[in-house]
């Protein structure tokens, strides 16, 4: 099987709202929620995916022609790639009901630990979906980071037990999500947290704290300033506010006002093939997400398809660090694109 017959096989069963396209770009779904779709006219995931097709890649082929390493730490851990799954959430809803966020996430913890990589697991307002990821991330483990919505403290307290004793590597919080309807209508009310609330979270967690939903400078040194040890340059993929910037316009800055402080930068939204995995790391990002993607693949072929499209987006950077000269990661830098 490859990665087109996977597509083919999750356009069979993946819903009425996601096309499974062969460049998840946005246009197809547009607005459509539920499904996959933005908020508003869906132009902020549409910019997200056009930005980075904006930027091209140096190639330079006078250097050592050797293999190249596509290896990465991250907080004590060594993936085989600078990629990993993002989180996603309600695939029932969104994606059709051959799944639910348990067994979607039973899946994807395993096939990615297995082919080298992580996958970030997503949370919901029912129990058993940050219950389940746990689970799968503690068979796994340890190899996987949950990503807890931004509920009141008591909530966020009872989400982060589960963390602890699945013993992941890292937990993450989709700061962003504060624009979701099911967050406001909690008693007591949820969303937005001050640098002090997260600061609080933060230290609840015991490991490494990731903040994802960060898209200026001014967000990213809130983070810093709460004790985060990363941070994810993200819009929710335009799900929570339509009209933003896409996350390749602004991650420069943000990578530039960070330099020197040790927080590791990730960076998701729009990104669909090993090149622009390399854009994105040329710019300055530790490492990036990809989300949708990965929920066709799994949609089409489970565990096999999740490692098709892994290998998939692998060969694509490996192979644009060959022709850009760049023996590892550490070798991708700025001038490399323009």
């Amino acid at each position: 099987m490859n990665y087109q017959e996977v597509l083919a096989h999750a356009k069979e069963c993946i819903g009425a709202y996601c096309k499974a396209c062969s460049t998840c770009n946005g246009k197809a779904c547009r607005n459509q929620i539920p499904g996959p779709g933005a908020k508003g006219v869906g132009d902020t995931a549409i910019r997200n995916y056009d930005k980075w097709q904006e930027i091209r890649v140096n190639m330079d082929t006078i250097c050592e022609n050797a293999g190249v390493d596509t290896s990465v730490e991250l907080f004590g851990q060594t993936f085989r790639y600078p990629f990993f799954a993002g989180p996603v959430g309600a695939v029932n809803l969104h994606y059709g009901d051959k799944y639910n966020d348990m067994s979607y996430n039973d899946i994807l913890v395993k096939s990615c630990k297995e082919n080298g990589i992580a996958a970030f697991t997503g949370d919901g307002v029912n129990p058993a979906v940050m219950q389940g990821a746990c689970q799968a991330i503690r068979a796994a483990g340890g190899v996987g980071v949950p990503t807890v919505k931004p509920w009141n403290i008591d909530t966020v307290r009872e989400k982060l037990a589960l963390c602890r004793e699945a013993g992941s590597f890292a937990v993450a919080m989709d700061i962003d999500a504060a624009g979701l309807p099911f967050l406001k209508n909690m008693t007591p009310p949820a969303g937005s947290k001050t640098v002090e609330e997260l600061a609080e979270i933060v230290k609840l967690a015991g490991v490494p704290f990731i903040v994802k939903g960060i898209m200026t400078v001014k967000g990213a040194l809130k983070a810093k300033e709460a004790g985060a040890s990363a941070i994810v340059v993200s819009n929710h993929g335009g799900r929570v506010l339509d009209q933003c910037p896409a996350t390749a316009e602004v991650l420069p800055e943000i990578v530039d006002a960070l330099d020197g402080s040790g927080m590791k930068i990730l960076v998701d939204g729009g990104i669909r093939s090993g090149t622009d995995v390399f854009k994105a790391l040329a710019v300055g990002a530790d490492a990036v997400l990809i989300c949708r993607p990965f929920v066709p693949a799994l949609y089409g072929a489970a565990e096999e398809g999740v490692k098709l499209y892994i290998e998939k987006i692998g060969a694509e950077l490996a192979d644009t660090m060959t022709m850009c000269g760049a023996k590892d990661i550490a070798s991708i830098t700025r001038d490399m694109i323009f």
